[in-house]
């Protein structure tokens, strides 16, 4: 019996799930709205965010987006560490099937830095102002959806990044009093 090993067989299935999400970007539609989506994960939406919390709410603001701000350096000080760590090409780089339908940030695929500063900026900002759940959990949903469908990442790239994010914030949570997402 001829069998692949494990991991070959698992980079295998893998480029199979980014190939089919990737066929979603051959549709202008949703390729235009993936592109957007990721284009506000470079950073322009929680900038933004942040904006607003301060002139909306003052000082409580000021502290959340500080919070935020703080949650973010450590965050992409350890995406640029596990980057050059890992050193794993992208999707459209390892498969020539695969299109990249925007430009990438960097040259490395693990993890997404997209998915986990968009997990972790969430998970914060939802701690010091839970209505906001109704747009932060879709549009980070829809930012880790894009990373695999415009050819950039592979799933595990996003789920790896997801768990990461997740630590961090919950990291920050504990470490910041007053502030829980369990209220």
């Amino acid at each position: 019996m001829n069998r692949l090993p494990l991991r070959k067989r698992l980079i295998a299935g893998e480029s199979g799930w980014c190939l089919r999400a990737n066929r979603l970007g051959e549709r202008s539609g949703s390729r235009a709205y993936f592109a957007a989506v990721s284009r506000l994960g470079d950073g322009v939406f929680w900038y933004a965010l942040m904006a607003a919390l301060i002139l909306a709410d003052g000082y409580d603001g000021l502290r959340a987006s500080a919070h935020l701000a703080a949650t973010g350096v450590i965050a992409l000080a350890l995406y640029k560490l596990l980057k050059r760590w890992t050193r794993r090409p992208r999707p459209f780089a390892s498969d020539q099937r695969i299109h990249a339908w925007v430009a990438p940030l960097d040259e490395f695929s693990f993890p997404s830095g997209h998915t986990l500063h968009a997990v972790a900026f969430s998970l914060v900002a939802m701690a010091h102002y839970p209505m906001l759940a109704w747009l932060l959990i879709p549009f980070t949903a829809s930012v880790a959806a894009s990373r695999v469908v415009l050819g950039l990442h592979y799933p595990s790239d996003v789920l790896a990044a997801t768990v990461i994010g997740s630590s961090l914030a919950g990291f920050s949570l504990w470490l910041v009093p007053g502030v829980s997402l369990f209220g």
